[in-house]
């Protein structure tokens, strides 16, 4: 997919083009419902348009270099703290590098929890950090690089590899931890990349 393709059509949008923006909301529809759907559950697709009507906002303040995906899982970020925080009294007091999506909402019904390893996959991920479990989900199931991920979250690319290797413990432990027998957690951990990409193919579809 062409970034400098995504830039102008960002720009034609902004321009009155509603068709160029017609165009860009179908090629990066699905990240987008991936990225909320265990975190937002039937919101999501509301904060799907939110998403794309604030890159329109935000457009000016892309950082030079950056890519387009970087720049919208960005701005998805927002929308989801931003999201979060109207829901709560304290919104003040949010630390999303503490909180957890299980502790702000309820689990989100899913189609994908025919499989045992998925359905413990997705709910553990809700067991970590927003912060932990947003990185993870962008390695994992968008397959974004360290540097990427880092555009998107305004950090250090050092800083997002010692987060995915402290992710990825924490995420097995609960697995562990919360898992019916050890068989499951071995096969859930041992193949998570596996069911990371069950994941991403079964969710938009």
């Amino acid at each position: 997919m062409d970034e400098a393709d995504d830039y102008a059509l960002l720009r034609a949008w902004q321009g009155g083009d509603d068709r160029a923006g017609e165009r860009l909301f179908r090629r990066h529809y699905k990240p987008m419902l991936r990225f909320f759907h265990n975190k937002a559950g039937p919101q999501a697709h509301d904060l799907v348009q939110r998403t794309f009507l604030g890159c329109l906002e935000a457009r000016a303040r892309i950082r030079e270099g950056a890519t387009f995906r970087a720049f919208l899982f960005g701005v998805a970020r927002n929308v989801l703290f931003d999201h979060y925080r109207l829901a709560r009294r304290d919104r003040e007091h949010l630390d999303f590098s503490t909180t957890t999506a299980e502790d702000l909402g309820p689990t989100p019904s899913s189609a994908l929890d025919q499989l045992r390893e998925v359905e413990l996959l997705m709910r553990a991920l809700r067991k970590i950090p927003i912060e932990s479990q947003l990185i993870l989900e962008m390695y994992y199931w968008e397959g974004m690089p360290a540097h990427e991920i880092g555009e998107a979250l305004e950090m250090p690319e050092p800083t997002v590899r010692t987060k995915i290797r402290r992710a990825r413990l924490r995420l097995e432990q609960i697995i562990q931890e919360t898992a019916s027998a050890p068989s499951l957690s071995k096969s859930t951990i041992d193949g998570i990349e596996t069911w990371a990409r069950k994941i991403r193919d079964g969710i938009g579809n």
